[in-house]
């Protein structure tokens, strides 16, 4: 069965614009700090939310500008939170669309890691695979630190070593399914004692790697 053709919209990169191929949108936010972007099922469609304010399609899955929740800072975390850890958050345009996941330092909001964005992924894909980007990062260092992530299903993946996603595997998507064996195979060779931990988003705000794309 062909896959939809869709139309991808930059709104800060290198040239923002419309394109029609996800190559041509890549090469505008691939490294471009906070780049917004999003892909459309449609021209028309692309074209009417490229002449809009992006945060009424970037704030919500179905489009509609909700209200954001205040993102945890440095400045205003909860004093229930273990600073000395890692968040991990990931972003996707679509359900399956453009995936990227990344770390940052709660303590100080700095970013450590970030991959992506990859093509036809889905949310709970990159929050498992974030995870266990950052226990294999504390493992290359020794550390015990904390890891946060406002995921259920992906910490209930980790924790079974098995990121069962129902995504079906397709060339466009191949590096994220390569992502995920070795993850997989990561958690079933190596041990770590990094406690993972739920983000209360409710009482404590947006996680502190969140992407501001809701």
């Amino acid at each position: 069965m062909a896959k939809n053709k869709k139309y991808y919209v930059v709104w800060k990169g290198v040239a923002p614009g419309v394109y029609s191929s996800w190559d041509d949108c890549r090469k505008n936010v691939h490294g471009f700090e906070n780049a917004l972007y999003k892909s459309f099922s449609s021209a028309e469609e692309a074209q009417r939310a490229f002449t809009e304010n992006p945060w009424k399609h970037l704030t919500s899955k179905n489009g509609n500008n909700k209200q954001k929740k205040e993102k945890a800072t440095p400045s205003n975390i909860s004093e229930n939170i273990i600073t000395e850890s890692i968040a991990v958050d990931a972003a996707c345009s679509g359900n399956p669309g453009l995936l990227e996941y990344r770390g940052v330092y709660v303590a100080d909001g700095i970013e450590i890691f970030h991959v992506g964005p990859l093509e036809d992924g889905t949310n709970n894909i990159g929050e498992f695979l974030a995870i266990v980007h950052a226990l294999a990062l504390l493992k290359n260092d020794n550390k015990n630190t904390p890891i946060y992530s406002d995921s259920v299903n992906a910490i209930k993946w980790v924790a079974r070593k098995k990121c069962n996603t129902k995504l079906e595997r397709t060339e466009r998507n191949r590096p994220i399914f390569e992502l995920i064996e070795r993850a997989e195979k990561w958690l079933k060779t190596n041990s770590y004692s990094n406690p993972i931990i739920k983000w209360e988003t409710a009482d404590w705000g947006e996680i502190p790697a969140d992407f501001g794309r809701k």
